[in-house]
């Protein structure tokens, strides 16, 4: 039997809209958990299902109500210093953060920007690979360091983006000139689940008066734990390009959980994740405000 043409259009339309609607259908009750699993190695484990995980709200075990282990696109903003000290080694740099760009999926969305005296943007989010490595050419570097002020407008950036929100700082050192302390930072980035990836490096180089060596700022590992990042530190800039590298293919590898808070006390409660098979190690964010108002505005 030969089916109408409209019907074909009105079941194809049918098609179309239920592919594009969104992963969350269950209101304001999802308490949404990104996770990454790792062995005792520090190798990406994959394939694994929903039995492999418990959710602890304040120390008690969840019902795991929705589960998802296939690759989501994320948005990101990948936010380098740009500071004097990193003058010697901003090609390396640039190089690394390449790798980062060319293993992004064509759902990924993303933009490039930098820190020193001033922050600066690339502009839009594009999944356009060749003009975030373009626009890094664009940034200019300066002095001094406002490390934490990059990464608040970073995750400004990301407000209202639906998806996963990602910001991937690069720093050789500490904060030097932030008008907002680390604190805010983190409690925006909490406010707004998004996961602060940073990748801090050891470095020498000529103030114009003697050789000095810099540290990246001991905050930021406290900020990538409790968003449910990751934080690495190198002492070789070798080690550039795998470790960029090496955060994509985490964001490729991400469980998300979720489950249906049963207290909602508009108070922040703890989170944490345990994997029920030894010698396995969850990575997650470790807090939420269990409350209707800001479960909603995490959709």
């Amino acid at each position: 039997m030969r089916v109408p043409l409209i019907l074909l259009l009105v079941l194809g339309a049918v098609s179309l809209t239920v592919a594009q609607e969104p992963t969350f259908r269950t209101g304001t009750q999802i308490v949404s958990v990104v996770t990454t699993v790792t062995d005792s190695q520090g190798r990406l484990v994959p394939g694994l299902e929903r039995e492999a995980f418990t959710i602890l709200d304040n120390g008690e075990p969840q019902p795991i109500t929705f589960f998802q282990n296939d690759v989501q696109p994320f948005t990101v903003v990948i936010m380098m210093d740009y500071s004097a000290s990193m003058t010697a080694n901003l090609d390396r740099l640039q190089a690394a953060a390449e790798q980062f760009i060319l293993r992004m999926l064509p759902e990924d969305r993303g933009q490039v920007g930098s820190f020193s005296d001033k922050i600066q943007f690339s502009g839009t989010f594009t999944n356009d690979r060749d003009d975030l490595i373009f626009g890094m050419r664009d940034l200019q570097f300066g002095n001094p360091t406002r490390l934490w002020d990059a990464i608040d407008a970073s995750v400004e950036m990301l407000e209202g983006i639906e998806g996963r929100r990602v910001v991937l700082g690069f720093t050789d050192g500490d904060d030097t000139a932030s008008r907002v302390g680390r604190g805010d930072v983190l409690d925006r980035a909490r406010d707004q689940e998004t996961m602060i990836y940073a990748i801090g490096l050891e470095s020498e180089y000529f103030n114009g008066q003697r050789r000095v060596r810099t540290r990246p700022d001991r905050g930021l590992r406290n900020l990538a734990q409790e968003t449910g990042g990751g934080y690495f530190e190198l002492d070789r800039t070798d080690d550039l390009g795998p470790t960029f590298t090496r955060v994509a293919q985490e964001l490729h590898s991400q469980y998300t959980l979720g489950f249906t808070p049963t207290n909602l006390d508009g108070r922040e409660h703890e989170l944490e994740v345990r994997m029920t098979e030894r010698g396995m190690n969850a990575r997650a964010r470790r807090s939420y405000i269990a409350s209707q108002e800001r479960l909603r505005s995490a959709e």
